[in-house]
């Protein structure tokens, strides 16, 4: 039996969704009185809020627990495994690693306040129901809030896509009520956000009552103190032409564009059950550009997918130039057990990915570099979100979501008008013009 914690750590890991929801358990443990500390060492409570996605990430989650337990002061804490592993691995968790006392998935996690407390009575904890958003409402206010917030606006997928897990992980497809998105923006934007980003494993398949995320975009843009409005990630299949205009007529809208493709192969694609082509993707793109010319373009790839040929590498380099990203997320295909792609022919050798791997890191990193160069002369607002190394140096990011560095006294929270006068690979320096009272 371990005695009930004082204090908690929470580790998250992946994607921006799991950013919110270990803000979200963290808001949790706080309401019960717990104190969040730094350093996992010094915590009574670990909670690993876990990710699912890439290969290994199971291992990963072990290696972390062991080094927990056998931290230098102090005893073993009490140790929680969350997330998409949880879901994935259930109850095989506390079998496998005798020092978990809890597991929770990514849709339960608001029943953990009561789970440390059976795990604190020298019970082991396991939730891994998948209720409908009835979590959301049993969550506490939001609290006190930096510059920038994410906000879960949908989970889940129906896309089924042959190498993912999270529909598996994280159910189907669900939208969280209209009303409930627009009171928790709110209470972000009264806690001190000034910009938001709305997210969803499918972001922009959020829907209710024939409402699109271009209505609820819309409804956001008018809550004051609010400045900027961001989404990801998004699925080709769900760009309305409604969306589209949204970018072109909301100007709280940031011109920012996170859409994953994939592959440039249309076999690649079908094999993936992407249900779209590169034409269709391309074209997408296209009427989005229509709409907002300076808008910055980002996706996801992945090289390797079972069966993937050289020519249909080449493929994928192909769609690449052809949009010219702004920033890009390229990964080595990896099998999830469980997902159809595992059990397919074709798996590439690991050097072969890797070689195609760098090839195609080349390529995006130099359109990178090259999207920061063009920016050289742009005046924009940058919004300031912490500190730099240097004295009197602060960070922030452009619209464009590009790394902004400044000498500035002004403070973190602060939109500043900034000429853009100097470009890296990964960033840009700035020069203040003048501060905008935000």
């Amino acid at each position: 039996m371990k005695p009930s914690p004082r204090s908690f750590h929470v580790k998250s890991f992946g994607c921006q969704m799991n950013v919110y929801d270990g803000d979200r358990m963290a808001e949790l443990l706080e309401a019960e009185g717990l104190e969040a500390v730094a350093d996992a060492d010094a915590a009574d409570l670990v909670v690993l809020n876990t990710c699912h996605i890439r290969e290994k990430a199971a291992e990963k989650v072990y290696s972390d627990i062991g080094r927990l337990v056998k931290r230098e002061h102090g005893p073993a804490p009490m140790i929680a495994v969350a997330g998409c592993v949880a879901q994935a691995e259930g109850a095989e968790i506390p079998r496998r690693a005798k020092a978990v006392d809890i597991v929770v998935g990514p849709q339960a996690y608001h029943n953990l306040p009561a789970l440390v407390r059976e795990a604190a009575a020298g019970r082991k904890a396991l939730d891994t129901d998948m209720p409908a958003l009835s979590k959301f409402a049993a969550l506490p206010a939001r609290r006190r809030q930096g510059p920038g917030a994410f906000l879960t606006v949908q989970e889940g997928c129906d896309k089924f896509c042959t190498y993912c897990v999270v529909p598996y992980t994280r159910g189907a497809e669900i939208s969280r009520p209209f009303a409930a998105i627009v009171d928790e923006a709110r209470a972000l934007v009264d806690a001190g956000a000034k910009e938001i980003t709305l997210l969803g494993q499918n972001v922009n398949a959020w829907g209710e009552d024939g409402k699109g995320l271009d209505d609820l975009i819309r409804a956001l843009d008018r809550i004051e103190g609010l400045a900027r409005i961001r989404y990801t990630t998004s699925h080709p299949n769900d760009m309305t032409e409604g969306l589209i205009r949204a970018h072109a007529e909301v100007g709280k809208l940031m011109p920012y564009l996170h859409l994953p493709v994939q592959s440039g192969s249309d076999r690649v694609l079908k094999a993936m059950n992407r249900s779209h082509s590169a034409e269709s993707y391309l074209r997408i793109l296209e009427r989005v550009r229509a709409a907002r010319p300076d808008i910055a373009i980002s996706g996801d790839f992945i090289v390797g997918f079972p069966g993937e040929t050289e020519a249909e590498f080449e493929e994928t380099l192909g769609i690449v130039e052809a949009v010219n990203y702004a920033q890009a997320f390229s990964f080595k295909y990896s099998p999830r057990p469980g997902t159809p792609a595992a059990e397919m022919a074709g798996q590439v050798p690991p050097a072969v990915m890797d070689e195609r791997l760098q090839r195609l890191q080349a390529l995006l990193n130099a359109q990178q570099f090259a999207f920061n160069q063009a920016s050289v002369g742009r005046r924009c607002e940058v919004l300031i979100e912490r500190t730099g190394r240097k004295p009197g140096q602060m960070l922030g990011k452009s619209p464009w979501l590009q790394s902004v560095h400044l000498e500035t006294d002004a403070a973190i929270g602060d939109l500043v008008e900034v000429e853009l006068l100097a470009a890296g690979p990964n960033s840009l320096a700035g020069a203040a013009l003048v501060r905008k009272v935000a």
